[in-house]
């Protein structure tokens, strides 16, 4: 019986990947698939499922009004075999697209597979993420590390001499460059003492 499946971990633990690799064993095995990406990140000019070992796979792009079980529905009635859709950058959902995933699973019977973080940059909990913590049938974590060898859980953002960004917009699409991932440890030392300087500074 198919299942909502939530892969969740701090930024680059090598979710895309683990995605297009989910993919390509579900075609193998002669199952059709459906790709996934929010069309807010413009960086490849549309919408792609884009790893950072270089693996990429053209995508549906979605938004926030986006109806996933309806656009199912629809192709199940095309593909002869579809089994499973995969979805990156999952954290960007709605509570609504979640709902709507589940039903794709217990109603369509076709699996779904989402690919996110857990939290942003502040360590607040993101829509899309929230939803797929309490909803999915099946949580995995897809572990990394903190450059000081503990396991990294949080997300840092940075700016372009390395310092840690303490106020914003929740989305901010951006990669290396703009994300780091850390354990708990380094994340408050980081973060934390920065908005304690800030606060005292004022």
């Amino acid at each position: 019986m198919a299942k909502l499946y939530f892969y969740y971990s701090a930024m680059n633990a090598g979710k895309s990947t683990m995605l297009l690799q989910a993919n390509y064993n579900y075609i193998e095995r002669g199952m059709q698939t459906i790709l996934f990406s929010p069309e807010i990140d413009k960086r490849f000019g549309k919408a792609t499922v884009y790893s950072r070992i270089g693996l990429k796979h053209d995508a549906v792009g979605f938004d926030d009004d986006f109806d996933f079980f309806l656009f199912v529905e629809k192709k199940k009635n095309i593909m002869n075999n579809l089994s499973c859709i995969l979805i990156d950058e999952a954290h960007f959902l709605k509570k609504e697209q979640v709902i709507q995933l589940s039903e794709i699973a217990t109603k369509a019977d076709v699996a779904v597979l989402c690919y996110g973080l857990r939290s942003d940059f502040l360590g607040e909990p993101f829509e899309g993420s929230k939803y797929l913590l309490a909803w999915a049938e099946e949580l995995c974590e897809i572990k990394t590390i903190c450059n000081c060898g503990r396991k990294g859980i949080m997300n840092v953002r940075i700016d372009a001499t390395g310092a840690p960004v303490v106020s914003g917009d929740q989305i901010q699409i951006g990669g290396n460059e703009s994300y780091i991932s850390q354990c708990m440890k380094c994340f408050k030392s980081k973060v934390t003492t920065f908005i304690n300087q800030m606060e005292i500074s004022k």
